[in-house]
């Protein structure tokens, strides 16, 4: 993983989003003494599992249609 300072970030923004791209994890810095702050690492789209329902295990169950859709931005919500 490449560490780069908030200014270095800032000013190679679209080489870090490059090497994001390409599978690799960039850490950034902050301050005199380069604190860790922050990881940037490529998105992973999970696959769905099947999802116990607690309590009502076995007693209850629901359906989504197929013409159901969420957002990207609902998603990362929820």
């Amino acid at each position: 993983m490449d560490l780069l300072t908030v200014g270095e970030f800032k000013a190679k923004f679209s080489e870090v989003v490059k090497m994001v791209l390409a599978g690799k994890q960039v850490g950034v810095t902050y301050g005199k003494k380069k604190e860790p702050i922050a990881v940037i690492s490529p998105y992973k789209k999970e696959k769905a599992q099947k999802r116990k329902l607690g309590i009502l295990e076995g007693k209850g169950s629901f359906k989504i249609l197929p013409g159901f859709k969420m957002t990207d931005e609902e998603l990362l919500n929820s």
